[in-house]
């Protein structure tokens, strides 16, 4: 089992310098089927490694750009009259995938947004009368860029809670960059085989619902959410008052099932504080409303979390 997640790593390298963590992110993501919310400057491999883990799964890809006059017809589809058939017939949106990319999803209008979402959740589409299920797997990597401000609309925080995981990815190393420029510049990327097949990819959902969670760490993992609601309890009063929401319900039901993606990937059957560290930011940094005194100290919701990592009492 553990070979078939080596050989995807692989595939996705020939074309992919470094970003593990992101590569690594997408594949839980899969694995849960849940979706991912990835936030980095331009030029970082987003698109490329989302188009590459899809060639070595031998799935559908597709992108969608948002931007400020995009409707929610052009991510779902819409009903288009035929007048040579005199009749009404369905134009399937680029959602009719398995892996999308939804590029700059800030840029588009709540509106979109909220389309989009609404699939992701339900994993159907209504077009005129007629519902459709969407294939599975359904997975959506959505990006945003943090630097830009013009022209963006910020994802409310109920949308924001849709997705599994929020990914910040930086900058690759001095030495990754150079072989990325290398790469490029000679034209040496290898073709991408696809390595794993629908079955496997249900094969490896299966073992990872099976790996184990001791109960003490299932309770480890329930008092770390309960720790960002009520930091008092738990002798945190120096972050009480910068936080104004902790983290939603979802934030527990999404770390048991990525945290067993996790112990699984590392080859284990049974779940670690260590699995759950790892991916405890990406899991809930979305999901935690800051105060307005955050805001203008500049404090970070990864901060409350390595706070929250530090005090409560490891099992």
């Amino acid at each position: 089992m553990m070979n078939k997640i080596q050989n995807v790593k692989k595939e996705v390298a020939k074309v992919v310098v470094g970003q593990e963590k992101m590569i690594d992110s997408l594949l839980i993501a899969l694995l849960c089927e849940g979706h991912i919310l990835i936030e980095g400057v331009p030029g970082l491999a987003k698109t490329t490694t989302v188009n590459a883990l899809s060639q070595a799964l031998g799935l559908n890809f597709k992108r969608a750009q948002f931007t400020p006059d995009l409707l929610p017809a052009d991510i779902l589809g819409a009903e288009i009259y035929d007048p040579q058939n005199n009749q009404f017939k369905i134009k399937k949106g680029p959602i009719f995938t398995n892996l999308l990319l939804a590029d700059e999803i800030n840029r588009a209008p709540a509106k979109v947004q909220s389309a989009l979402l609404e699939v992701m959740q339900e994993k159907q589409v209504t077009l005129g009368d007629t519902t459709f299920k969407l294939e599975p797997p359904f997975f959506v990597m959505a990006t945003q860029n943090p630097v830009e401000q013009e022209g963006v609309y910020q994802l409310p925080e109920a949308q924001l809670d849709r997705f599994m995981l929020k990914l910040v990815v930086d900058y690759n190393t001095k030495e990754e960059e150079l072989e990325i420029a290398r790469r490029i510049s000679s034209a040496s990327s290898q073709e991408i085989n696809a390595v794993l097949t629908p079955d496997d990819l249900e094969e490896l959902k299966e073992a990872v619902r099976s790996v184990h969670i001791d109960e003490e760490v299932e309770e480890y993992m329930i008092e770390l959410v309960s720790a960002t609601r009520n930091p008092s309890a738990y002798g945190l009063d120096d972050i009480a008052e910068y936080i104004q929401f902790g983290a939603s319900p979802r934030v527990s039901i999404d770390m048991f099932k990525a945290v067993k993606a996790m112990a699984f990937m590392r080859g284990k059957d049974f779940v670690t504080p260590v699995d759950v560290a790892y991916i405890a930011k990406e899991l809930m940094r979305h999901r935690i409303v800051l105060t307005y005194e955050a805001e203008a100290e500049g404090v970070t919701t990864d901060e409350m979390i390595q706070k929250v990592l530090e005090t409560v009492k490891i099992p």
